[in-house]
């Protein structure tokens, strides 16, 4: 197997920012355990809640993960809620599928994965401190032959989209 990308904790200075960011009023916890696979066969990178949560049907919470990856070009991290979570409560990501590219790993908030998600079912879905929710996929990706890409990230989210005035 190629290995292509390596975790790290962002700063317990930005977990915290972004933590009362999140939940205000609340103490950040520690950082949680980096991702890792359950077994030697796994495909998805196991994410771990920092804090216990719940979310009743339709709530949406988002989770700071503590967690940044560095990734090697032509790579990208994919994310997607745990299989069992989505099949037994229609646990949702809001964007989807989250798209890490390599590059974010720079941005200003230090490349911190959020992970924001939605209930989509009709019972209460209860994640225990320290228990996977979601995992994160490494995939190849190629380029256009005519890709002339040339920018560079300054933020985060959504910063990466060409501004109208750039569009070709």
């Amino acid at each position: 197997m190629t290995r292509v990308a390596q975790f790290m904790h962002v700063s317990p200075q930005r977990f915290q920012v972004d933590w009362a960011d999140a939940f205000p009023g609340e103490t950040a916890p520690a950082l949680p355990n980096l991702p890792r696979r359950a077994t030697a066969g796994s495909a998805g990178y196991d994410f771990f809640a920092p804090n216990a949560f719940s979310l009743a049907p339709g709530e949406t919470a988002k989770i700071p993960t503590g967690v940044r990856v560095r990734i090697a070009d032509g790579w990208v991290l994919m994310l997607f809620p745990r299989s069992g979570l989505g099949f037994k409560y229609r646990l949702q990501l809001n964007n989807t599928v989250g798209v890490v590219d390599a590059d974010y790993f720079g941005a200003k908030n230090e490349g911190h994965i959020f992970i924001k998600l939605t209930n989509a079912g009709d019972r209460l879905l209860s994640v225990a401190a320290g228990e996977a929710f979601a995992q994160g996929v490494f995939l190849p990706f190629g380029l256009t032959i005519d890709d002339a890409a040339t920018g560079a990230r300054v933020g985060g989210f959504g910063s990466t989209d060409i501004s109208a005035e750039a569009r070709p």
